[in-house]
């Protein structure tokens, strides 16, 4: 089975989705939790902005720090590395499609599937969230990844065997 999902169609980059290296993304979900909790959304640009403004004060206040490298690099707790390995995850659609840039004119996001296509327009499909492992297990059986509802209505049949991601 295939792992990488395509996305083609009206969009400025052809991207390739790699759904086997997210487990390692901080913008993970937790999908065990995901659908029960009360969530906040967080305007991205905002606290882009509140970071830098924290970068910049304490640039001035301590000077300029040395780069990240491989010493200070994140490192996983025992704990998180058997969440990771347990624990059922998805990751929201919203930054692949807009990494991708659809062109102006696109109108709708089509998930190419084994079972056939399903269309959502681009306002709804950056709702939509890619379930990509099961109990720590990649969806090698009907996945890459399963397609989600945003309010999780479709988590008992999702949408499944994608093959790519078209927009038009």
């Amino acid at each position: 089975m295939e792992f990488i999902v395509p996305f083609k169609g009206e969009v400025k980059f052809k991207i390739a989705l790699d759904p086997t290296v997210w487990i390692f993304d901080d913008r993970r979900i937790d999908l065990d939790t995901y659908f029960d909790e009360e969530r906040v959304e967080i305007d991205e640009l905002e606290e882009y902005k509140r970071g830098m403004g924290e970068h910049w004060s304490r640039e001035i206040m301590e000077g300029a720090t040395v780069p990240q490298t491989l010493k200070t690099e994140k490192r996983y707790s025992r704990q998180e590395k058997n969440e990771m390995i347990t624990g059922t995850y998805g990751i929201k659609f919203a930054p692949f499609l807009k990494n991708a840039e659809p062109s102006a004119d696109a109108k709708k996001v089509v998930f190419e599937s084994a079972n056939g296509e399903y269309a959502f327009p681009i306002e709804a499909a950056n709702e939509l969230i890619f379930k990509f492992s099961d109990n720590g297990k990649p969806l090698k059986e009907d996945g890459p990844v399963h397609v989600l509802l945003p309010d999780g209505s479709n988590q008992e049949d999702p949408i499944t065997h994608i093959l790519a991601i078209r927009v038009e």
